[in-house]
């Protein structure tokens, strides 16, 4: 899929794929035979026949999981907003190049392929505080890379982030699009002193005047206050709905660039589950907005997917039993009213 346009992506999310209800019926009578009292498995029941909508089998398969994570530098982090250099970027790309970062770890654990996804990480996009951080040809350029990114055989997609100041441009897609400013939404990312925390909230104010003109259309708002890592979530989210591939999101960044596209169209991110709530400032207000309910919160704040890949073995543990425990009939235990 090539989206030449802002218009093309409009016109995407106006004819999204809808999920198998059949088959989800089909996967919560499973459910309700299986040996055990209905529901005593909470939301790992839940997760099992979301996974069975959204990949259309009854009994749903994880053979393929993947992790993508995207990386991309931003100009507004030349406004002191963040506790490290804009060097570590490319520094952590290498990192998990190496096998060396968390999310290595993790994905190991998790039985998931890794695609780390570097996007021009010498040619940051724009102070967002004084022009547009991308015009519409870049933001498409980096939709496209995520789009691409995603296997057409995946069974479940992780997506995850990279970024210095990504947090920033994060809580400026928040104020932009739901309001509040940069007090709402501005945390400390990577550990900002009370100094750096004040310079996010300026630059996230500074921003909303200068593109005050557009704040109503979510792409435009996605292209001018976002960053490429970012436009490539969105991309690979999209990519997935159209593959029918269900999504676990990480932290803030991940939730946040996903954002526009919920603004854009109800029900846009019905295939995506929040994989955890992030300690940083903001994510669980965001993620209200969004009604969306994570499965973990476990204080993490890495970004990288890593909360995200943590939750895809939650999705295993909940696949394991809805396709390995015996239904009363097979047991021969009896059933409740039996």
């Amino acid at each position: 899929m090539q989206f030449d346009t802002l218009d093309d992506i409009r016109a995407f999310c106006r004819d999204l794929p809808q999920g198998n209800a059949h088959v989800a019926d089909a996967a919560t009578r499973r459910q309700q035979n299986l040996t055990k009292p209905p529901g005593s498995l909470g939301r790992l029941e839940e997760l099992a026949i979301w996974l069975a909508r959204w990949q259309g089998r009854e009994v749903p398969w994880l053979g393929r999981v993947t992790i993508a994570v995207f990386a991309g530098n931003h100009g507004v982090a030349g406004r002191g907003v963040s506790a490290y250099p804009q060097a570590v970027t490319g520094q952590m790309v290498a990192n998990f190049a190496a096998g060396g970062a968390a999310i290595n770890q993790i994905a190991q654990s998790a039985g998931a392929e890794l695609r780390v996804v570097p996007i021009e990480l010498d040619r940051p996009t724009r102070d967002f505080t004084v022009a547009s951080a991308m015009d519409a040809d870049e933001f498409l350029a980096a939709i496209d890379i995520g789009y691409r990114t995603v296997p057409g055989d995946c069974d479940l997609l992780a997506v995850g982030e990279m970024g210095i100041a990504n947090t920033t441009t994060a809580a400026m897609l928040c104020a932009a699009l739901l309001g509040g400013g940069g007090k709402r939404w501005a945390g400390r990312g990577t550990g900002v002193d009370e100094g750096g925390l004040l310079r996010k909230r300026a630059a996230i104010d500074a921003g909303l005047d200068f593109h005050r003109g557009m704040l109503g259309d979510p792409l435009r708002v996605a292209a001018a206050l976002g960053g490429r890592e970012l436009a490539a979530i969105a991309g690979a989210v999209l990519a997935a709905r159209r593959q029918g591939i269900p999504v676990l999101l990480d932290g803030f960044v991940a939730t946040a660039a996903v954002l526009p596209l919920a603004r854009l169209e109800r029900g846009a991110l019905d295939h995506c589950r929040a994989g955890h709530v992030s300690a940083e400032s903001g994510h669980r207000e965001l993620l209200r907005e969004l009604t969306l309910d994570p499965l973990l919160d476990l204080g993490m704040r890495l970004g990288e997917a890593s909360g995200a890949a943590v939750a895809i073995l939650l999705a295993r543990a909940a696949l394991a039993c809805h396709a390995g425990m015996a239904t009363f009939a097979e047991a021969g235990v009896s059933g409740a009213g039996d």
